[in-house]
């Protein structure tokens, strides 16, 4: 369908100023002109690109501070970026702040109507529309009633309403999919999912990762103000979850890393024995085919197994399993033994990596080279199907049995 948003190079930069700076003329006048100007700049957004294709969702996810609601802003006509440009084609629905254009006095249906003017309906459409954005606000008791007797997620659900329901053909939302309760929260993810089948492109912030992976086409990263990762989904949240704890993670491939990756050393193939089926608690072959450019300084080998929803099931690496390479070159094969797969009954995907020494780098990263299916001997609940044995311990059932029987004839 082609890109409906193409964003290139963006940077925005804020100014930092001295915390006693002067608010008024007066006070600005009587400190003799000190400290009006910045004492330094940062940027909040840094070499930014990327684009959203018409029909697609884009997630972008970060923690506070990366920049995630300056991006959206900016999409959305807000400020002026220092570098780079963002084009857009068609027209826009924006949910930067939810309810932010509604005002006290009016009545929710009278604000609906602003809003859906505003938002470029004609007032014939806005009428027409009216009663659907109602009724999925599910606010009919209320809707005559002034908007400052609204809870805040009663403001919430009528907002995200008439913004779903402007047929815009670029959506942006800022973390606000969390509307309302879960039955609302579905809807409305529902609603999001009609728009991009339309061909809606969609843009949602959002802190979860479980909403990233359960609606989202790809997805970005981004850090301190940079694109720290930008692939699918599913790695993108690892790697969002690798940054929460760099201690305990290996990182993901990184968009900045996917551009020079292969260059040094390359996973020629993955290889799994068994293929394709495999029963719960039987042991499973590794072999990873390895190709050098150059040679490689202590490299890690990473072998993961995510379940098909995107839990991270089974990780292993060449250190922590004791074995090093001191120095790599040239091709061949590194194996992995596993004794017995507990895995539950269902889909998982494997990936294999190569990582410079100490984790410093990622050289190399196949993402579900191959996809495993384990059958269970018997249904069980989780991901896990470790072996286990009930028994009973001799006497206690008899003992419970005698107290119950000496306790009926007392009360005989």
């Amino acid at each position: 369908m082609g890109s409906a948003v193409v964003v290139e190079n963006l940077g925005k930069r804020f100014s930092a100023y001295a915390s006693d700076r002067p608010r008024t003329i007066m006070q600005a006048a009587l400190s003799g002109l000190r400290n009006l100007r910045a004492m330094d700049h940062f940027w909040a957004l840094r070499n930014v690109s990327f684009s959203v294709e018409s029909g697609e969702i884009l997630g972008v996810i970060g923690h506070n501070g990366a920049g995630k609601s300056t991006l959206l802003q900016l999409m959305g006509g807000i400020g002026r970026a220092e570098e780079g440009s963002v084009r857009i084609r068609g027209s826009v629905g924006a949910l930067l702040d939810l309810g932010a254009g509604f005002h006290d006095d009016l009545t929710g249906r009278e604000n609906l109507m602003v809003t859906a003017l505003i938002s470029g309906l004609t007032r014939q459409e806005a009428l027409a529309k009216q009663d659907e954005i109602i009724r999925f606000a599910e606010l009919e008791a209320f809707i005559d009633n002034p908007i400052r007797t609204y809870s805040t997620g009663m403001g919430m659900r009528l907002a995200f309403s008439i913004a779903i329901h402007t047929n815009p053909d670029v959506l942006l939302v800022d973390e606000h999919l969390s509307v309302g309760d879960i039955g609302f929260q579905t809807k409305c993810l529902g609603r999001v999912r009609e728009l991009r089948d339309r061909g809606c492109a969609i843009v949602l912030i959002s802190q979860s990762p479980k909403q990233i992976l359960e609606i989202c086409d790809r997805a970005l990263l981004l850090k301190r103000g940079r694109i720290a990762a930008y692939s699918d989904p599913e790695t993108v949240i690892l790697e969002y979850e690798a940054a929460m704890h760099p201690d305990q993670k290996p990182r993901l491939p990184s968009r900045k890393e996917l551009e020079p990756m292969g260059q040094a050393v390359q996973i020629t193939a993955v290889r799994l024995d068994p293929q394709g089926v495999i029963r719960s608690g039987d042991p499973l072959l590794v072999e990873i085919d390895y190709a050098c450019s150059t040679v490689l300084e202590d490299p890690i080998f990473l072998f993961r197994l995510t379940h098909e929803k995107g839990a991270v099931c089974f990780e292993v690496n060449t250190r922590n399993g004791g074995v090093r390479f001191e120095q790599l070159s040239g091709s061949g094969t590194v194996k992995l033994n596993i004794g017995r797969l507990d895995l539950n009954g269902g889909k998982y995907f494997a990936h294999a990596g190569v990582h410079g020494k100490n984790w410093k780098s990622l050289l190399e990263y196949k993402d579900k080279v191959d996809t495993l299916v384990v059958e269970p001997s018997i249904i069980v609940e989780g991901l896990m199907h470790p072996p286990c044995e009930w028994s009973q311990v001799e006497g206690v059932a008899d003992v419970e049995t005698a107290g119950e029987k000496e306790l009926g004839g007392a009360i005989a």
